[in-house]
């Protein structure tokens, strides 16, 4: 900047307010003059000098629970990242695993000075932190912090059950069944707005057909499935449900199994649809299948735009709904 300074006849501070952006008093042509200049030199900016000088540098840490490792999650960084380079910004990442804690992770994003730390989960939980802890994130993406004094974006999943159940009855569907995931939060919010769909419509719900699509208290990639039984035993009734809804595209895959095994025509005997819309599932899927997209895209550009934008009123809980796939499957 000295050097551009000396050769122009202008001060330091008038050359840093014309390549920073500044409010400094020059004219127009003043300040063509620095930045054609600056660009013949190909003057670039140390941004971990001014970093250092100013006490932050132009990034967001990200601290990202089991995010990273999840293809179809990473769609969150990759969206936070995309739209954070709009403010000029970008996204320095650190991962949270079993033998690491959040604590450690949010240590280590401080060390990169960063504008803002948002925490990510790869699947919508809720968890909760000391308060010395929590204090150091501004937002929450994909889980909720059990003190709710940290803004927090989630995806809608009350909203998606209905729209999907709502679906399918506009199609004629009646009886749906539910394959759903146990013991997570996802699949409790899900189970409400199943019912509150049946309300809506003044349906009631077959108990007895609302299913764990796995064994045990919890449901993860791991767990025993149920699904083929379940699956046996619904087309076993007398009359048996017109619709089978999935808890995520993975146990829509193992439906279409078991319906295939005992013959049974998709849509024209049994509709099935689902939730998440993991591309290299339902897409490839024969017939391809009706779905719910998670936000994900949105929730990372929300995100962005909350903790690198113009600073306002941001609400504690933000809901993003997601998105209706329709595909040949209801």
């Amino acid at each position: 900047m000295r050097d551009i300074a000396e050769r122009l006849g202008v001060s330091v501070k008038t050359v840093s307010g014309a390549l920073h952006g500044y409010s400094a008093r020059m004219s127009d042509e003043t300040r063509r003059r620095i930045l054609a200049l600056a660009e013949e030199l190909d003057y670039k900016t140390n941004i971990v000098a001014r970093g250092m000088r100013q006490g932050v540098l132009p990034v967001i840490g990200l601290v990202a629970e089991g995010l990273i490792t999840l293809p179809f999650a990473t769609e969150i960084v990759r969206s936070l990242d995309n739209a954070s380079r709009t403010y000029g910004l970008s996204v320095v990442a650190t991962n949270v695993a079993a033998s690491r804690s959040a604590k450690d992770g949010l240590a280590e994003a401080q060390r990169f000075l960063p504008k803002a730390i948002v925490y990510a989960t790869a699947y919508h939980r809720t968890i909760t932190l000391d308060a010395e802890v929590r204090q150091l994130v501004d937002l929450f993406i994909n889980c909720e912090e059990t003190s709710g004094e940290i803004p927090a974006i989630v995806p809608d999943e009350v909203q998606a059950a209905r729209v999907i159940v709502e679906h399918c009855f506009s199609l004629g569907r009646r009886r749906i069944a539910f394959l759903n995931l146990p013991g997570i939060r996802a699949g409790s919010l899900r189970e409400e707005g199943f019912r509150d769909a049946h309300v809506a419509r003044d349906l009631a719900v077959t108990e007895r057909w609302i299913l764990p699509a796995t064994r045990g208290a919890r449901y993860t990639e791991f767990s025993v499935s149920l699904v083929s039984a379940h699956v046996d035993a619904l087309m076993g009734e007398r009359v048996p449900p017109d619709t089978i809804l999935c808890g995520n595209d993975r146990v829509a895959l193992e439906v279409y199994g078991a319906l295939r095994r005992l013959g049974v025509d998709i849509p024209g005997d049994v509709a099935v649809a689902s939730f998440d819309n993991q591309a290299e599932i339902a897409r490839r899927l024969d017939p391809p299948l009706t779905t719910m997209a998670l936000p994900y895209r949105e929730m990372g550009r929300r995100a962005a735009e909350l903790v690198a934008g113009p600073r306002s009123a941001v609400p504690q809980l933000q809901k993003i709904p997601f998105r209706l796939i329709k595909r040949a499957s209801v």
